[in-house]
């Protein structure tokens, strides 16, 4: 049994998240002691799991604000997690076997040179790559667009922050990638490591979507229930998900196809008012959804005493065309996934890293569109037709309007087939059990390495200094 600590800045609702919590799940079911480490924890805005008991999280609140301004996110990012680190390496604090980090690398030189502990990293995608928005592949039109939206003055702020995650990763033991198409971009954009990242899909918990589950009695699933056919698009309310493709898409078959014409879908998503792109991106496809193309909608958000409150909307009650739902339950998430009525699944982003929610779908049986770009296209299968288990098409409204009709139209013994197809492709591949057996391996490698050695290096100076400097802001 190994005594494994993960340390993860946010702990909201998300891809990440979802996989910090089925991996720390897998771990524990796998015989390890598994705690969790973060920065902000919210009861009311995470996944179930990290507030029931099963997984054991520890909120270390920091001094440092997530941003002043809007700005500054990735420096007080760091200080966050170093106030995080100062107290993981506190004297008295519990000892652990290995560390698991990811999506920041800050803190690793710190618990390897004053924790003497092994560091497996998991990385999701670069944070360089992701400073001015979604992530372009070809190096050109990327540097073009960095240009236009980054001034001198981010370019100067972020140079040392690339940097700093360039030579703090490479510090980690073990380091391991969400895809193919993530490590293939790691290596290009991290010269100086040498390794190639080792691929762990991120799983999930097969088990909990194929149980039977009696929620007749949850107002929150009765609030999103319908006999309607309805299109779906799980994600956070940001502008990089890209969700405005599904909402042109979906408005442009319905006013396309007289037989569509009952269609609904249902956004939802993560939604955290205190960032300003989830809430620029919610009133933006609500303006897109009633002023463009005049469609009726509703949102709604779980009957939590401490919910998110949303301003007074021009809000359809009863039958809207279009749903949004902030901050879903799991309830929620499972019967919209498990539901009969629901037909397909939207997933907008581009050259997204990994992406689950296609999993997600697979493993329920509902037909996937896609970008034909980053994750998806190594966990959805197009062509040929016959082994299909979703549809993956370049970001284009009219291109996906008319994937959404082939979506419509199937019959039921070819969308039983599909089913089939992507079940199984799902549990092959991206079961929880794959995952954790997965980063189980990681650690062990880690560990086998033996307890790291003290040494008076440069890298131990600045690991101090950093440490006092959080301690003296603590």
């Amino acid at each position: 049994m190994l005594k494994i600590a993960f340390i993860h800045p946010d702990l909201g609702i998300g891809g990440a998240e979802r996989l910090v919590v089925d991996a720390a799940l897998g771990l524990q079911n796998l015989g390890h002691q598994v705690d969790i480490y973060t920065s902000h924890h919210d009861p009311n805005h995470c996944f179930e799991e990290t507030k029931d008991g099963r997984l054991k999280v520890h909120n270390i609140v920091p001094p440092f604000p997530r941003a002043i301004n809007g700005k500054f996110h990735i420096l007080f990012a760091h200080l966050r997690q170093l106030h995080l680190t100062a107290s993981l390496l506190s004297p008295g604090a519990p000892k652990y076997d290995v560390f698991f980090v990811d999506q920041l690398s800050t803190c690793i030189p710190l618990l390897r040179a004053i924790g003497h502990t092994r560091v497996v990293f998991y990385c999701h995608f670069p944070d360089k790559l992701l400073a001015n928005g979604e992530f372009i592949e070809d190096p050109i039109s990327r540097a073009q667009r960095n240009m236009l939206k980054g001034g001198l003055l981010k370019r100067i702020y972020r140079y040392p922050m690339d940097w700093l995650e360039e030579i703090t990763t490479r510090q980690a033991d073990v380091i391991l990638a969400n895809s193919n198409f993530t490590g293939r971009v790691f290596k290009d954009n991290f010269p100086s490591i040498r390794r190639t990242p080792e691929v762990v899909y991120p799983g999930i918990n097969i088990v909990a979507y194929e149980a039977t589950q009696d929620s007749s009695n949850d107002p929150d699933v009765a609030a999103i229930l319908s006999d309607r056919p309805t299109l779906i698009s799980l994600n956070r309310f940001e502008k990089k998900k890209n969700v405005a493709l599904a909402v042109e898409a979906f408005a442009r078959i319905r006013a396309q196809e007289p037989d569509s014409a009952n269609l609904r879908l249902v956004l939802g998503g993560g939604y955290d008012p205190r960032l300003e792109d989830n809430m620029l991106t919610l009133y933006s496809l609500i303006d897109l959804v009633s002023k463009k193309h005049s469609l009726s909608y509703n949102v709604i958000t779980p009957s939590s005493p401490k919910a998110v409150k949303i301003p007074p909307l021009n809000t359809t009650l009863e039958n809207p065309a279009v749903l949004f739902v902030l901050n879903f339950t799991t309830a929620q998430r499972t019967t919209l996934l498990m539901s009969p009525s629901t037909i397909g699944l939207l997933y907008t982003p581009a050259n997204e890293h990994f992406g689950i929610v296609p999993v997600e779908g697979m493993i329920c049986g509902v037909p996937v569109l896609a970008c034909d770009s980053g994750g998806p296209v190594e966990s959805i299968v197009d062509e040929p037709a016959e082994e299909r288990t979703g549809w993956l098409r370049a970001p284009n409204p009219e291109i996906w309007t008319e994937a959404l009709r082939q979506i419509v139209d199937l019959g039921e013994e070819e969308r039983s087939k599909m089913r089939e197809r992507a079940k199984k492709r799902a549990r092959k591949m991206f079961g929880m059990e794959a995952m954790a057996n997965g980063i189980e391996n990681a650690l062990k490698e880690a560990v086998d390495m033996g307890k790291v050695q003290s040494r008076v290096t440069l890298w131990l100076v600045v690991a101090i200094m950093c440490l006092l400097f959080a301690l003296r802001w603590a």
